[in-house]
């Protein structure tokens, strides 16, 4: 099993929030699997926090969590599927042996990027409303929204921590120079 994804599993069967302190990565503290481990750990915390909203729903609804995490979701998920998409996969997609075998992964999940994207801007006006105190919808359909999105999320590491990151390590290894 991988560093990163013996550090990502936890309660959730094949997810983690904590990173163990002073994780060491070969290829430094700036390189590809050392990011990925913090993205990781930065959207199952969201994850994390999205759940405690949902269950908090709808009498314990902490209001300036909720306006918190409506203008962090964008802008995280941007950043981390940017990454993804401009350093992890054209490195994939550079080495001849996958190229082939993974041009059709690699396409849905920038689909699943995309698809993510639109739900997050649901979140989050549904967020910013319950923040303000104007809730757009009932706490039950927010509760449901919240956790199809953040079940999506922890499918979507999920995946990557399977497929990609042992593909990303195993290429890195053959070829230090592609970090």
């Amino acid at each position: 099993m991988s560093s990163i994804r013996k550090a990502c599993s936890m309660r959730h069967p094949s997810l983690s929030t904590e990173l163990p302190k002073g994780m060491i990565f070969p290829y430094g503290d700036r390189a590809l699997p050392g990011r990925l481990a913090e993205d990781y750990q930065a959207l199952l915390a969201l994850c994390d926090r999205l759940e405690q909203v949902a269950d908090d729903l709808p009498g314990r609804i902490d209001r300036q969590d909720c306006l918190i995490l409506s203008r962090a979701i964008g802008p995280m998920l941007n950043r981390i599927q940017h990454f993804e998409e401009t350093e992890i996969f054209p490195v994939l997609l550079e080495w001849p042996a996958l190229h082939g075998e993974l041009l059709e992964t690699i396409e849905r999940l920038k689909l699943e990027h995309q698809v993510d994207a639109c739900y997050a801007e649901d979140v989050q006006d549904m967020l910013h409303g319950l923040g303000e105190g104007r809730p757009h919808i009932s706490s039950d359909a927010a509760g449901f929204m919240l956790r199809g999105f953040f079940e999506s999320l922890r499918r979507h590491v999920a995946h990557e921590l399977q497929l990609i990151v042992p593909l990303i390590e195993l290429v890195l290894r053959r070829n230090p120079s592609a970090a």
